[in-house]
């Protein structure tokens, strides 16, 4: 099945001390790279942040007005790319193969997101494919998305999760780059 991939990258890092950590590199390759190997079989690749150099011509962009949280970032993303499935991820999952993007999709089944847990069994709306339409409408039941939360937005989603896996694992701390 075609998807596109919706790839979040502007946020902050606060947590790590403003660093950019979509750049950081973890054996080699920058944590982006990762997200963009494991989605380079998407038709098409949106970015939602500053752009930068990458391992494969991708789109950008940048939620309007900027700075304005993951749920902005995803309409502002949603602008891009046609196909009835839209991977959504973040920045932040290195562990991220191909495989698991075929999974996310192939496990949708008649669900309108098929996401994956963390190694902790916590949900991860930014690694989720969604059915495009049905994140739209959700999108617009929003309103102003900006500095809204993506779990509380996407509450009324038939979401469906995959058993606990390290894809879903993001990385939030220096710490968490050492598991």
């Amino acid at each position: 099945m075609e998807y596109d991939a919706l790839v979040l990258a502007g946020g902050g890092s606060t947590r790590f001390g403003g660093v950019d950590k979509a750049m950081l590199v973890l054996e080699g390759v920058t944590m982006l790279d990762r997200v963009l190997t494991a989605t380079e079989d998407a038709k098409s690749t949106v970015v939602v942040g500053p752009v930068r150099t990458t391992c494969r011509p991708v789109d950008w962009t940048v939620e309007a007005p900027p700075s304005g949280g993951p749920m902005a970032g995803i309409a502002a993303g949603l602008a891009h790319g046609t196909t009835p499935v839209v991977v959504v991820l973040s920045c932040d999952l290195p562990w991220l193969t191909k495989g698991d993007i075929t999974n996310l999709i192939n496990g949708l089944g008649d669900h309108d997101g098929h996401g994956l847990r963390d190694t902790e069994g916590h949900e991860q709306h930014l690694a989720t494919a969604y059915r495009r339409t049905k994140l739209t409408e959700a999108i617009q039941q929003v309103g102003d998305p900006r500095d809204k939360s993506v779990r509380r937005s996407l509450v009324g989603l038939d979401l469906i999760w995959s058993a606990p896996t390290r894809a879903g694992h993001d990385v939030d701390t220096w710490a968490d780059l050492d598991d």
